[in-house]
């Protein structure tokens, strides 16, 4: 596993080419503490799914927002804009899951 802490929360690699444990797909927890937000992004190579686990977040895909809890599950295609932020008082926990071994991310 590759952890990398942001100043919003953190991303938890479990399954990338980078690993050396896929040739297809990149797989990993992102974590959100409250009130908190990643930025506006998207990935130019890969579409991404995203499965929330533990808390309430608003997503928005370009112009559209999105509130998800514990269940939900979202799919953005390929160079979608789009972020999560944290709407309640605990940690924000999802699964997120790219189509390519070598997810790109180009900021907004």
């Amino acid at each position: 596993m590759m952890i990398e802490e942001q100043p919003w929360g953190r991303l938890e690699w479990m399954v990338s080419g980078a690993l050396g444990n896929s040739t297809t797909m990149t797989v990993g927890r992102c974590y959100i503490r409250p009130g908190e937000q990643n930025p506006r992004h998207h990935h130019p190579n890969c579409d991404e799914v995203l499965h929330v686990l533990q808390g309430t977040i608003e997503h928005s895909v370009d112009d559209s927002l999105v509130r998800m809890g514990p269940g939900d599950t979202i799919s953005i295609p390929s160079g979608r804009v789009h972020n999560a932020r944290n709407l309640g008082d605990d940690e924000a926990i999802f699964v997120i899951a790219f189509s390519s071994p070598d997810r790109q991310v180009v900021g907004e």
